[in-house]
C-alpha cells in the first residue's frame, strides 16, 4: 500500500503533468509537422527537381518492376525506401529548427529577467581593484577612501 501512495505522490506533483502536457503537445506539433513536409514543402521541391514524388522514390530489391512504392509493398517486394526517409529528415529538420528558435527565445527571456532585477552586491576598489561591498565606504583591504559615486 506504500508504494501506491508513494506513485500518487508522484505522479499528482507538477513536473508529472507538464511533462504529459509538453509530450501531449508534441505528438500533436509532430503531426502538424509531418503535414507541413508532405503537404507543403515537398511538393514544390518535387516540381523543382521535376515532379518527383519523394515518398515514392524507393530501391527494389526483389528483382520485379512496379510502378510505384505501394504497388511494390502491395506485392510483398523488399525495398529500400530512401524517399521516405528524405522525408523524414525534412521533417526532422522543421522540428529541429523549430525548437531551436523556441528555445533561442525563451532563453532571451530569461537573460532579461536575470539581468533586470538582480542588483549588484559588489564593486570594485578603484585603488586596489579587489571585489567590495557595493555599500562600503573605505577598502577593508587597502584602506583607502571611497567616494559615494566610485
Amino acid at each position: 500500500m506504500k508504494i501506491i501512495q508513494e506513485f500518487k505522490e508522484f505522479a499528482v506533483r507538477g513536473n508529472v503533468i507538464d511533462m504529459a502536457v509538453g509530450i501531449l503537445i508534441g505528438a500533436a506539433f509532430g503531426k502538424i509537422v509531418n503535414s507541413l513536409v508532405s503537404d507543403i514543402i515537398m511538393p514544390p521541391i518535387g516540381l523543382i527537381t521535376g515532379k518527383i514524388a519523394f515518398s515514392n522514390l524507393y530501391i527494389n530489391l526483389s528483382g520485379g518492376a512496379y510502378g510505384s512504392l505501394a504497388e511494390a509493398r502491395a506485392a510483398g517486394a523488399a525495398t529500400i525506401n530512401y524517399g521516405i526517409f528524405i522525408d523524414n529528415v525534412i521533417s526532422f529538420l522543421v522540428v529541429a529548427i523549430c525548437i531551436f528558435l523556441l528555445v533561442k527565445q525563451i532563453n532571451n527571456l530569461r537573460r532579461k529577467e536575470d539581468t533586470g532585477s538582480i542588483a549588484p552586491t559588489q564593486k570594485s576598489c578603484p585603488h586596489c581593484f579587489s571585489s567590495i561591498s557595493i555599500k562600503a565606504t573605505r577598502c577593508p583591504l587597502c584602506t583607502s577612501q571611497l567616494s559615494e559615486g566610485k
